[in-house]
């Protein structure tokens, strides 16, 4: 298979993954649920990015919004762009997560997960903190899965076209 054409194909999943999922979080209002059936909210941070076009065509649009209003990075929306890059928080109290995604390779950069206890008491593992930072981390993992697993079964349907057209009234709404 040619690399370029995999990438691009790469990068429409994504920017479909990620324009979906600003709807979906708007719709309804953050409330997700994990694979055990617990509520966790899921939202949009202050930065995100829209692209659009081809070649020497692309346009892109870098948002950060302290305020979390993204106003421009909707008006890229109404052109036709959609979202390449997004800065998602994950909650279940009572913790939380922020995480940036890409759409051409659906890397995660910039993980920040709860904190972890820093005690330093003798009679805890020396190991327990590296442990619990990576069940955190897993734990975010399993969420984003979760989310991009939901996204996926909607997106290889037949309900395809009625999310489409329902996205597209949404960005049309603004």
């Amino acid at each position: 298979m040619d690399l370029a054409l995999a990438e691009r194909e790469n990068t429409i999943l994504g920017q479909d993954f990620l324009t979906w999922l600003w709807h979906v979080t708007e719709a309804r209002r953050g409330v997700f649920k994990d694979r055990d059936g617990r509520e966790f909210s899921l939202r949009m941070e202050e930065r995100l990015s829209v692209q659009g076009g081809d070649g020497e065509g692309m346009e892109s649009a870098v948002v950060k919004s302290p305020s979390g209003e993204l106003t421009e990075a909707r008006s890229g929306l109404r052109t036709g762009k959609k979202v390449s890059r997004a800065q998602l928080r994950f909650e279940r109290d009572p913790e939380a997560w922020q995480v940036t995604v890409k759409d051409n390779d659906f890397s995660l950069s910039g993980l920040k997960t709860p904190k972890v206890e820093t005690a330093d008491r003798e009679d805890v593992d020396p190991d327990a903190r590296v442990l619990e930072k990576l069940f955190l981390i897993e734990q975010c993992l399993e969420l984003f899965d979760g989310v991009y697993a939901e996204f996926l079964a909607v997106r290889l349907s037949s309900k395809w076209a009625d999310e489409t057209r329902t996205v597209r009234d949404w960005v049309a709404r603004g």
